[in-house]
C-alpha cells in the first residue's frame, strides 16, 4: 500500500481470535493459557499494527490510528475467560499510544460499541455461552437491548459511521480514549 499510496493516513485494527474454548467457560474451570490467549493476541495484534502505522505516520506528522473493543473492558461479565481483559489492555494502549504520539500530530483512539447480532462474533458468542445461560438467540438479543437506554441493539452501519467520523478531521480533537457507543449500557 505504501508503494502505491505513498503514506498511510488511517490504520484500522479489528483483528479478532476464534472464541472456542475461551468463552462459555467459567473462569475457574479455564487454565492460564486459554485467559492469557485473548489477552496476548487482541493486544499484540494491536500494538504490531499501531507501530508500523505510527512509523509512516510520523514523517508526515499526521494520521489516526483506531481500534475496536468491547463492553466487557469496563464491565464484568460472565462466561468471557480473558476477553474483558484483553479489551482493557487495549484501551490501555490507546492512552500509552496516544500520549507518545499525538505530539506527533497522530491521533489515536478506540471503538467501543455495544454488542450487535448482526455480527457473526455475536452469533458466535451466543453458540458458545448457550448451553449455560438458558437462553434462546431471539432472548439474547433482548438481553442485549434491553442494557441499552433505547432498549435496541445497535447496528453495524451505526458503528461504521462513528468510525468514519473518528477518522475525519472533525473529530481532531479527540485522542487518548475510547468513544463509549454502547448505547448507555455504560456510563463513562
Amino acid at each position: 500500500m505504501i508503494d502505491k499510496a505513498g503514506r498511510v493516513d488511517i490504520s484500522f485494527n479489528a483483528a479478532g481470535i476464534r472464541n472456542a474454548k475461551i468463552l462459555g467457560v467459567p473462569l475457574v474451570e479455564l487454565d492460564v493459557e486459554q485467559v492469557s490467549l485473548p489477552i496476548a493476541a487482541y493486544t499484540r495484534s494491536y500494538f504490531l499494527t499501531a507501530r508500523l502505522a505510527a512509523r509512516r505516520m510520523i514523517p508526515n506528522k499526521a494520521g489516526v490510528i483506531m481500534t475496536v473493543t468491547a463492553l466487557p473492558a469496563r464491565m464484568g461479565s460472565p462466561l468471557n475467560g480473558g476477553y474483558g481483559s484483553a479489551h482493557a489492555a487495549k484501551e490501555a494502549l490507546t492512552r500509552d499510544l496516544s500520549a507518545e504520539l499525538a505530539p506527533q500530530g497522530i491521533r489515536v483512539v478506540g471503538l467501543r460499541p455495544g454488542g450487535m447480532p448482526k455480527t457473526r462474533t455475536m452469533k458466535e458468542i451466543f453458540e458458545l455461552k448457550a448451553s449455560r445461560i438458558d437462553m434462546t438467540w431471539e432472548q439474547f438479543q433482548g438481553y442485549l437491548a434491553n442494557y441499552s437506554h433505547p432498549r435496541r441493539v445497535m447496528m453495524l452501519a451505526e458503528m461504521a459511521n462513528t468510525a468514519v467520523f473518528m477518522a475525519s478531521d472533525k473529530a481532531s480533537g479527540m485522542t487518548g480514549t475510547t468513544v463509549n457507543f454502547t448505547m448507555g449500557s455504560l456510563d463513562d
